[in-house]
């Protein structure tokens, strides 16, 4: 079993006995062991893109129309830089938010327009591990056999990408003889990255669902049941159809609707009623790609935003065994944390439609507390439950 450290996290590599993972994919020795919890539309619609930093909760500009000025190419630290990251506004802040709350993430667009790209910069942005995080999440891939060499305590979040062809058991634990953990348990506080999601298996990813909601991973077998810890953010890419081109007139694509539709399908509902954030790549031209260099912040400046808003969240969460706004359950979120009045009037319009689903009404309020904790206002009000549920459906610019 290889960990190859990625800027703020590891990226999982390898193979190991009991679990075929293909080159990618992260599994090892086993761990006993260890919760996040709403479908409509995948992707619906294009448009002018949004600038950058826009929807509720971003940050004033020093002027109106005045750009930043990042520093393109790599952060202080050497990892990967958010910057680089060009003409995808939109997507950019959709990342944000997702490090800022701990909430999932369905990244949608053709090849080449920066999806791998921008989820490889998500650890960047994420903030260190606490104490005891760093030890469990140390603990996991020691016993896994997996802990870096000359690091006895990983203090950034872990970055998991198995490979496409990996199987269930590489990716949410298992194995012949020793039950052993997968990718899922690897990324436990960090990130579980799959790229060409619809390749993956229909079983693998379907598989991920229990884990979304509880946080653990539950292997039974003949006379034993192991269960590892599993709370991950988990991050998706996927082409808009099996050709990569997306849908014309934009592009060269020859595949038929029917096509498109059963491509995307093997994304089960059940599965994106548990994704929260659901951002749109376009292609871009060299004017666009040229004039978001002067506004696409770096990593630091982005993730000073996302520690702001996590300290946010952990004072209002104190009292409580959650740490983010993704962990809380519906039960106490409706509870104990209620937007303001009048704010849930979108909500309750969509649900009427039938355009989303209870546990999806759950999920669209955590990311409306996460928008407004990075605004560093009180309560959600209607516009941040407003862009939260355009984000959910995949129509937020």
């Amino acid at each position: 079993m290889q960990v190859i450290e990625t800027g703020a996290g590891l990226d999982c590599a390898g193979t190991g006995p009991g679990a075929d993972l293909g080159p990618r994919a992260g599994a090892g020795t086993g761990v006993p062991g260890g919760s996040g919890t709403g479908a409509g539309p995948l992707i619906a619609g294009t448009g002018p893109r949004a600038p950058a930093g826009s929807g509720p909760g971003a940050p004033a500009a020093p002027g109106q129309g005045t750009p930043a000025a990042p520093v393109p190419g790599k952060s202080p630290a050497g990892r990967p830089d958010l910057a680089d990251v060009l003409g995808q506004p939109a997507a950019r802040r959709a990342a944000e938010i997702c490090a800022a709350g701990g909430h999932h993430l369905l990244l949608l667009g053709p090849p080449g327009a920066g999806k791998t790209m921008l989820a490889e910069r998500i650890p960047g942005i994420l903030p260190p591990l606490s104490r005891a995080a760093a030890l469990e999440v140390t603990s996991i891939h020691s016993v896994a056999g997996a802990l870096p060499a000359g690091r006895p305590l990983i203090t950034g979040p872990p970055f998991c990408a198995p490979h496409h062809t990996a199987t269930k058991a590489a990716i949410v634990g298992g194995g012949s003889g020793v039950i052993r953990p997968g990718a899922a348990s690897l990324a436990h506080r960090g990130c579980l990255f799959l790229d060409e999601a619809p390749e993956f298996g229909r079983d693998v990813l379907d598989a991920l669902r229990q884990p979304l909601e509880s946080g653990e991973v539950v292997v039974a077998r003949s006379g034993v049941t192991a269960s590892f810890p599993a709370r991950f953010t988990l991050v998706m890419a996927a082409n808009p159809c099996p050709c990569g081109g997306g849908p014309p007139p934009r592009s060269a694509c020859t595949c038929s609707p029917a096509v498109r539709r059963r491509y995307l399908a093997r994304l089960s509902g059940p599965l994106l009623d548990r994704v929260d954030l659901k951002a749109e790549f376009f292609p871009v031209t060299r004017r666009e790609l040229l004039s978001d260099r002067g506004f696409a912040e770096p990593s630091q400046v982005v993730a000073e935003r996302v520690a702001a808003a996590r300290g946010r969240a952990a004072a209002r969460l104190r009292d409580t065994p959650w740490q983010a706004n993704a962990e809380i359950p519906g039960s106490e979120l409706r509870r104990g944390f209620p937007p303001a009045p009048g704010a849930l009037a979108p909500l309750e319009r969509a649900m009427d439609l039938g355009e989303l689903s209870a546990r999806g009404a759950d999920r669209v309020i955590r990311v409306a507390w996460t928008l407004a904790d990075l605004a560093g206002i009180a309560r959600p009000t209607v516009a941040e439950t407003s862009y939260a549920l355009g984000l959910w459906l995949g129509v937020a610019r």
